[in-house]
Parts: C-alpha cells; sequence; structure tokens
C-alpha cells in the first residue's frame, strides 16, 4: 500500500497517458558510460555517478536510462548550476531530496538525478535494488510487474511499481528485526 506522500505523488501523475515497456537494450551500458564521463568531466572523477533502474538491472522497462549523482545534503546545492549548464533546467525539483535533469544520447532518454545520499527514499531505493540482486525470481517477477503495465496509465503503472516496491521493504525490515 502508498503512503501518504506516495498517494500525493501519484496523484499528479497522468492517468491517461499511456506506458510503453520496451525489452532490455545492451547498449545502455556503453551509454551509461558516456553520460557519467561527461558528469565527472565537469563535476571531478571523484564525484559518484551510478546506474540504477531497469536498465542497470538488465530487465525490461521504459527504455531510459537512470543516472544518479549521490551526494551528501551539504553539497547537493552546490551540483544544481554544474548539472544546469551541463542538461538545462531540471525537470523536477524535490529541495535537498531529488532533483532530475533529462538528456539524450543517441536519442536514448536519459534521466540523471541529483539525490541526497541520506534520504530515505534514496537509501530505500538502494536496499531495493540490492534485494532484486540477491533474489533472480523477484527481480524476473519484477520485470512481468513492468512488462504488464504496457499500455496501462502513467499513473496506474507506478502505483503497481510502489505497492511492489513497499512489498520488498517491508520484507527487508522484517528480515532485519
Amino acid at each position: 500500500m502508498p503512503t501518504n506522500n506516495q498517494e500525493k505523488w501519484l496523484a499528479h501523475l497522468s492517468n491517461s497517458s499511456k506506458i510503453k515497456i520496451r525489452p532490455f537494450d545492451p547498449s545502455c551500458g556503453e551509454k551509461f558510460e558516456r553520460v557519467k564521463s561527461l558528469i565527472q568531466s565537469r563535476l571531478g572523477k571523484s564525484i559518484d555517478v551510478e546506474h540504477h533502474g531497469a536498465t542497470s538491472l538488465g530487465i525490461s522497462g521504459q527504455d531510459e536510462i537512470d543516472v544518479y549523482v549521490p551526494v551528501p545534503p551539504e553539497s547537493f546545492n552546490n551540483f544544481i548550476a554544474p548539472l544546469t549548464k551541463l542538461f538545462g533546467e531540471p525537470k523536477s525539483n524535490y529541495p535537498l531530496e531529488r532533483m532530475r535533469f533529462v538528456t539524450f544520447i543517441d536519442k536514448k532518454h536519459v534521466d540523471i538525478f541529483l539525490v541526497n545520499k541520506k534520504c530515505h527514499n534514496w537509501l530505500d531505493s538502494i536496499k531495493f535494488e540490492k534485494y532484486l540482486k540477491e533474489h533472480p525470481e523477484t527481480l524476473k517477477a519484477y520485470e512481468k510487474l513492468k512488462e504488464s503495465g504496457d499500455h496501462t496509465s502513467t499513473r496506474e503503472y507506478y502505483r503497481r511499481k510502489i505497492e511492489f516496491i513497499n512489498d520488498i521493504l517491508n520484507k527487508v525490515k522484517l528480515s532485519n528485526i
């Protein structure tokens, strides 16, 4: 079940636009490396630039590459101007939590997220992906969930994903008790 904040976020998504799911594209790893090099050329080689999401997991998805730049909260605002110079104005902004930029590499959609590496949403996403990597049967179920979302509304697609993710995070939490 989505949390209150997740419900608020879902409410802003379209209930009429449709999601398109595509098979995994093996060229995404090389394209991620190009974006990573670009970001590190501007921000420095010591900056973490990470590949997450469906393309990092090798599964079907929305045919986009998710790139994350996790930074300490006290440094978050220092990275906004350089990333804006590279990728233009952010497409979404949750102050001191997450900011999304968009670019394209060889016509491939790339989302670049500046994230507060201490934010609970970021930490939860790391736990979720770790669980998927350690449990291939759950990774396969997640891919099937994504594939079954083809041509559903954006809101419905993300509702299903959130419910699945929350179930996994609850399992992780229970196993750590």
